[in-house]
């Protein structure tokens, strides 16, 4: 029975797996999502040590003042004006 379901969900293109998707209920989607793309968030300790020292040193400089956050509203203007352009 296996080999048939398998078989069967095999033969469906991308497109009919899609379309079926879209009746599932939002958090077995988003549940699909996160076991699809798992690998693509692995990480090795080494990363994640390096990741976490940066993490540390940037908040450190947040706290003593020594950077100053920039709020979104600026960082959409400076985007905006990189662009030639307003948005909206």
């Amino acid at each position: 029975m296996t080999e048939l379901l398998y078989s069967s969900f095999v033969s469906l293109t991308l497109d009919q797996i899609v379309e079926e998707i879209r009746h599932w209920p939002p958090e077995k989607v988003g549940e699909l999502v996160g076991r699809l793309t798992e690998d693509l968030h692995t990480t090795d300790s080494e990363t994640e040590s390096a990741w976490k020292s940066e993490i540390d040193r940037r908040f450190e400089e947040l706290e003593s003042g020594r950077v100053q956050a920039v709020s979104p509203d600026e960082v959409a203007a400076r985007i905006r004006k990189i662009l030639g352009g307003e948005a909206p």
